[in-house]
């Protein structure tokens, strides 16, 4: 949940509360925001729903994230143009506004409450972003949100660890960015504190654990090798087999689809790999410490190992 009451210009400072304070009283009082959300429906739609900082929704309750922290949020995820943002919990739709009014790109809010996908929409229509900052009314555990670049979430840690597999299912370099909580064993690529407010990012991993055969091509000519990769999220590490000897590769990085790497041949010359991966393959250069440069491409021959194995 990301919104602030309607009544409110956008770029209005919301109420300092927080989600874990506003549970706490939900606990001690579980009806105390129902009560606004009964008189809209009891009108028949004839009164303009308003929303309150704290009422209740399908699995949580709302709470605005803060104008500053939406801003960076989207700045660590670096939306741009050519960017789809979707927000999970969209409440009245100010960071899929604040998407398509200042990165201008394409954006979507999924929300359960219809009355607050309303709420959204008009807001959109008052930015004039309502070409670019559309919402849908669905359940985000059901909806298909597939094709996102950027996905935005203000939701508690149970639920964030519901949709972890979904989430790590989608296309390598996908960007998820986070309101106050983790991911659970899958630590953020970045963070920042925005007024004692934190925002998690997170850049979803390809899969490159298990077996695979490394062809390598440079003016020496070609060459094979068995390579092997362990993999937990992001977190990599690789070893080769080269006849008889056996190497650990050095400075592995996972970043979204690309994988880089340094491994010393065997004439014990220092290479650094640059590679993309593509389902069980990975494509890419090579270049030495005496300046050679190189191709190499890597097939998988086994099955993958899960990328999150045994976590949570």
């Amino acid at each position: 949940m990301n919104t602030l009451p309607s009544s409110a210009p956008l770029h209005q400072t919301e109420p300092v509360v927080t989600r874990r304070a506003l549970l706490r009283a939900a606990a001690a009082a579980p009806v105390l925001a129902l009560p606004a959300l009964s008189r809209a429906q009891q009108s028949g739609g004839s009164t303009p729903f308003t929303p309150q900082v704290g009422q209740q929704g399908k699995d949580v309750i709302w709470v605005p994230t803060p104008d500053a922290l939406v801003d960076r949020m989207l700045r660590m995820a670096q939306v741009t143009p050519n960017d789809f943002v979707v927000d999970l919990g969209a409440g009245d739709g100010k960071i899929v506004i604040a998407a398509a009014r200042d990165f201008k790109c394409r954006a979507l809010g999924v929300e359960f409450n219809p009355d607050m996908v309303g709420v959204a929409r008009r807001n959109a229509e008052k930015a004039g972003v309502a070409n670019l900052a559309k919402f849908e009314q669905g359940d985000i555990f059901a909806f298909d949100y597939s094709a996102a670049t950027v996905v935005t979430m203000y939701l508690l840690p149970g639920l964030n660890l519901k949709l972890r597999p979904t989430l790590l299912k989608m296309k390598p370099g996908t960007r998820l960015v986070t309101h106050q909580f983790t991911m659970g064993s899958w630590e953020p690529d970045d963070s920042s504190t925005v007024d004692g407010r934190p925002g998690y990012l997170w850049i979803v991993p390809a899969s490159v654990g298990g077996s695979w055969k490394l062809s390598m091509n440079d003016a020496r000519g070609s060459s094979e090798t068995n390579a092997s990769f362990s993999q937990v999220f992001q977190n990599v590490t690789g070893t080769v087999r080269m006849s008889a000897m056996e190497g650990r590769m050095r400075a592995v990085k996972l970043s979204g689809d690309r994988l880089v790497f340094d491994l010393m041949d065997d004439r014990g010359v220092l290479r650094s790999y640059d590679g993309r991966v593509s389902g069980d393959r990975i494509e890419g250069t090579t270049r030495g410490l005496d300046g050679a440069t190189g191709t190499f491409a890597a097939q998988r021959t086994g099955a993958a190992t899960p990328v999150d194995a045994g976590r949570d």
